[in-house]
């Protein structure tokens, strides 16, 4: 059992030979979780900490989110947004508006049905690991729209376990289990205005796990599994407060005055800038 997971990351529910092994139990058990925040919440109006949803609001878009990934696991053509963070929130509010549902009960139940379905279309569509499907982010396997299903419930999950007070979801096998997402996504979120003339080799490093590169030369960015050789600057983060500032849940200014985020190389003055150069979606 991984200390303060929850789950075995060798779990036989995983889907053999299609996703990474521990990210299907991942999901299961984090939609889970998130659906035990819920339950027994009579009043789901309260809003949530940094957001201008309600507990009910953020619920009801993580269920049809949840939705819209197991759709496009199946083969589904799904349109949502142009990839934009700008569009994606406009597809958010639209879809919201369509919704009715904001009770918690009803929600938790289909937060993990659709989870589950995911799950399910991996199984039966995804025998072909090279095939892609389209995505609000643009193409990516099966197995990394599961990384994003992933990441999506970590960091809505999180906000409803702030605004309910309970303990959050994330530690670091699922933040590991989220970095094929975010190394596929990072080069459509970035900010055009902030990265237009910048020329810089990062390297990120979890503490006590994965690392990989993000290269920046003038206005185009390249994020590689692995690091570049000679970094410009190297970032030692712990790895729920990467995910937290990858979401746009964390300021990265309080999480380095805390210690959670060290930085060195040629040009460590470049660490403070890199969240910046991101526009979470």
């Amino acid at each position: 059992m991984e200390p303060g997971t929850g789950y075995d990351a060798h779990d036989a529910h995983d889907v053999p030979g299609v996703l990474p092994e521990g990210l299907g139990e991942a999901i299961r058990a984090t939609a889970e979780e998130i659906a035990e925040v819920l339950r027994g919440v009579a009043d789901t109006s309260v809003p949530v900490p940094g957001s201008e949803w309600t507990v009910g609001q953020a619920a009801a878009h993580l269920t049809q989110a949840n939705e819209l990934m197991a759709g496009i696991a199946a083969g589904q053509e799904r349109t949502y947004g142009d990839g934009t963070p700008q569009s994606l929130a406009a597809a958010n509010e639209r879809a919201l508006a369509a919704f009715e549902e904001r009770g918690a009960e009803p929600l938790a139940g289909m937060i993990v049905a659709h989870a589950e379905a995911y799950l399910t279309a991996v199984d039966r569509y995804g025998t072909d690991e090279n095939a892609t499907v389209v995505t609000p982010l643009g193409p990516m396997s099966r197995a990394v729209l599961g990384s994003y299903l992933l990441t999506h419930m970590l960091g809505h999950g999180y906000d409803l376990a702030r605004a309910l007070g309970r303990p959050h979801m994330i530690d670091r096998t699922r933040v590991e289990l989220s970095l094929p997402f975010l190394i596929t996504a990072m080069p459509r979120v970035t900010d055009a205005a902030a990265i237009a003339r910048l020329t810089a080799r990062y390297t990120i490093r979890l503490w006590g796990g994965a690392r990989f590169g993000v290269t920046f030369t003038d206005g185009v960015v390249f994020v590689t599994p692995q690091p570049p050789t000679r970094p410009d600057c190297t970032i030692l983060i712990e790895p729920v407060t990467f995910l937290l500032m990858a979401l746009g849940r964390c300021n990265p200014w309080g999480a380095m005055a805390r210690g959670r985020v060290l930085a060195w190389g040629r040009k460590p003055w470049l660490a403070p800038r890199f969240p910046r150069l991101f526009t979470a979606p």
